[in-house]
């Protein structure tokens, strides 16, 4: 059977690749959600080519990049990287501080995870969130769908989840009140709660959906949740085409593993967002699968949803390629370079779907290497403008 798969974009308008042996059909292309005001795309640099910050992280991410690199040699995209690297065994903050720096000259990054060692002492921060919260990333955004030639226990998912970037369990705020005793300190703040709550609609209004979900433990944390719940509830009021209910999150973690069709769009504060992420990446076949993006006013990076480092796969050449090109392609999308994301966007699926030439992590036996290559071969095939294999 033919499967769909769909990229729904602005104005209601709707990407449908329909994937049947031997062919790939793409209809009707239309502009990928831009909320007005929220992250523009930084202008084309020298001769109509953008400039991206590139962090290659640690683990697999290195090696991730390069291949991202190599498909966007052989597929002639007009971006050039700046790369910036992360140490994170050290516990200075200059190489973050110049990542930082150089994401705010050029607007847009791709980056690996860094890790964010427990050996450190408590005065280290996470590099990730450090990045996140200088930049005020506030919203991260996982589109997590049931992908084609992926055997799953659940079919037909097709979920979107908006995660609070920037406060909530993540603000680094701890202190040891008296010896043996660890204050940790959750913060929720009225406008930040507005302005993810608002993103979220917007993002649904914007992408055709039907129904917000906002995720929370209100009936425990009365203060913080409740807050972070009331403001989701009166943004909801300003959007009657939007119908908005709320879960209490262990119930959500149950109903995805048990029917996580029933969701469409989720929103939720930073701590939650990371379960709830991780566990819909399971659902539709694991962190090698899922792309992410990070959005703020003025920034946006992008990066594999579920930000594992995969350190103990680092160097064997089994790591699947799959989210961080799909996330490359998120960011052309945003550089509106929308021919070269359809282009690569549609070998991806094309590799799964008809050479089914699976890294092991979804049941193959492809290296990396390998699936790469049939990504190139895809994008040869179909008479894109390539430079030699």
């Amino acid at each position: 059977e033919p499967h769909p798969f769909t990229h729904r974009t602005r104005n209601n308008t709707t990407t449908l690749i329909i994937l049947r042996p031997g062919n790939i059909i793409t209809l009707t292309r239309g502009t990928p959600f831009n909320i007005d005001g929220y992250s523009n795309p930084p202008p084309a640099k020298y001769g109509g080519r953008h400039t991206v910050t590139l962090i290659p992280g640690d683990g697999i991410g290195p090696e991730l990049l390069n291949h991202v690199r190599e498909v966007f040699r052989f597929s002639c995209v007009p971006v050039d990287f700046e790369v910036v690297h992360v140490n994170s065994d050290v516990q200075t903050e200059e190489d973050i501080n110049n990542a930082i720096t150089a994401i705010r000259r050029n607007g847009v990054a791709l980056k690996g995870n860094i890790e964010t060692k427990h050996t450190m002492p408590p005065s280290v921060k996470s590099r990730n969130n450090l990045l996140r919260t200088s930049l005020d990333l506030y919203a991260n955004v996982m589109h997590c769908q049931s992908l084609p030639g992926v055997q799953t226990r659940h079919k037909n998912i097709d979920i979107m989840i908006i995660r609070e970037n920037t406060e909530g369990e993540y603000s680094s705020l701890e202190h040891e009140s008296v010896s043996g005793v660890v204050e940790s300190l959750k913060i929720i703040t009225r406008n930040n709660s507005l302005r993810i709550a608002d993103y979220a609609f917007r993002l649904a209004r914007e992408k055709g959906r039907r129904r917000v979900t906002a995720v929370h433990k209100a009936n425990i944390m009365k203060l913080g949740d409740g807050l972070f719940l009331q403001c989701c509830r009166e943004v909801a009021s300003g959007y009657p085409d939007i119908t908005f209910d709320s879960m209490i999150v262990d119930n959500t973690t149950m109903q995805l593993v048990s029917k996580p069709q029933q969701f469409d769009v989720m929103v939720m504060p930073n701590l939650y967002g990371n379960v709830v992420s991780n566990v819909c990446a399971g659902l539709v076949g694991g962190p090698g699968l899922v792309p992410g993006a990070n959005y703020g006013r003025d920034y946006a990076v992008f990066e594999t949803a579920t930000r594992n480092t995969g350190k103990s796969i680092a160097g064997r050449n089994i790591a699947n390629p799959t989210a961080m090109l799909l996330a490359s392609c998120m960011m052309l999308d945003h550089l509106q370079l929308y021919d070269h994301a359809s282009s690569i966007r549609n070998a991806v699926l094309t590799t799964m779907n008809e050479t089914r030439l699976h890294t092991a992590d979804i049941g193959g036996q492809g290296t990396t290497s390998e699936v790469v290559q049939s990504v190139m071969r895809v994008i040869q095939s179909k008479g894109q403008l390539t430079s030699e294999l």
